[in-house]
């Protein structure tokens, strides 16, 4: 099995790009003003629909989005499980089998 080389040069895993930095910056100079035009459109807004709807983004600004719940319907995909090393294989049976023995609800 061929070894990965290690990434060389550019930014450590984490270290935010410093354009991207820059702009967050720039941005959040403008978050004040832009939650005070929120309020005043869930308080003002003409159409009930823009209402309802500054409504929801402050509520998720202050409280966080409510989580969605995710069902999964079955298979993904099918893979080739001849072509997986045995240490792979190892590996893979120490992650699924808890779950497996758990029945599969994990969480």
């Amino acid at each position: 099995m061929e070894r990965k080389r290690r990434k060389t040069g550019g930014r450590r895993k984490g270290t935010p790009n410093k354009a991207t930095r820059e702009i967050t910056e720039l941005a959040r100079q403008y978050v004040p003003a832009a939650i005070k035009e929120l309020a005043r459109l869930a308080k003002a807004a003409e159409s009930e629909a823009a209402r309802v709807s500054a409504i929801g983004m402050l509520l998720d600004r202050a409280y966080g989005k409510p989580s969605q719940a995710i069902q999964h319907s079955g298979s993904v995909g099918t893979y080739d499980l001849t072509k997986v090393s045995d240490d792979d294989l190892d590996r893979l049976e120490a992650i699924l089998g808890p779950i497996a023995l758990a029945g599969g609800n994990q969480g």
